[in-house]
């Protein structure tokens, strides 16, 4: 935390935040990355999502309070841009947010950066047939094994209904998994 709390004053200081960025970046931008791309499921969305997000970050860092973690602040920032450009992608093609998840679920085959199993495609699948919601704290939750106090901070929800909404979300891939046939 203390480390944390330096990069923030450095970050904030107009002598030492090209620096401090550049040691931001380097620190997260591969768990950011991931967080992204686990949401968007195609390479160049998170790549420009990743990038719109340490553009936030760097002309807000001055409003960071320090109430959260940076990490949790920055997920946040994340999270909020891989929703905005799956909203954005699913208006311009003048289709639903479930049809944008599915064509890109059905392009991970396809995708050179999609290094994963027919078992983690699969997963993939089942954890597109989740609400929105559920798909973010299930990610957040399993992949990311982010805690559920920084969970609430992150989606501004409360401790108690995301353990609910977990619950649900992994009953539901069980289902899924189980009943898929190809499987």
């Amino acid at each position: 935390m203390v480390e944390e709390q330096a990069l923030v004053i450095a970050l904030q200081s107009a002598e030492q935040q090209e620096e401090a960025f550049r040691n931001l970046i380097s620190q997260y931008k591969e768990r950011l990355y991931w967080h992204i791309r686990k949401i968007v499921l195609d390479h160049d969305d998170a790549d420009d999502v990743l990038q719109n997000t340490f553009i936030k970050v760097y002309k807000n860092i001055d409003s960071f309070k320090g109430d959260s973690k940076l990490y949790t602040w920055m997920y946040r920032i994340a999270t909020n841009e891989a929703i905005t450009c799956i909203n954005k992608r699913a208006k311009r093609a003048n289709v639903s947010i479930e049809v944008v998840k599915e064509n890109a679920i059905a392009n991970l085959k396809t995708d050179v950066y999609f290094e994963g199993s027919e078992i983690q495609l699969k997963l993939q699948q089942a954890i597109a047939t989740l609400p929105p919601r559920q798909q973010l704290i299930f990610n957040m939750k399993y992949f990311d094994d982010i805690t559920y106090e920084d969970l609430s901070k992150i989606l501004d929800t409360s401790v108690g209904g995301l353990k609910s909404s977990y619950h649900i979300a992994v009953q539901k891939i069980k289902h899924f998994l189980e009943n898929d046939k190809t499987f």
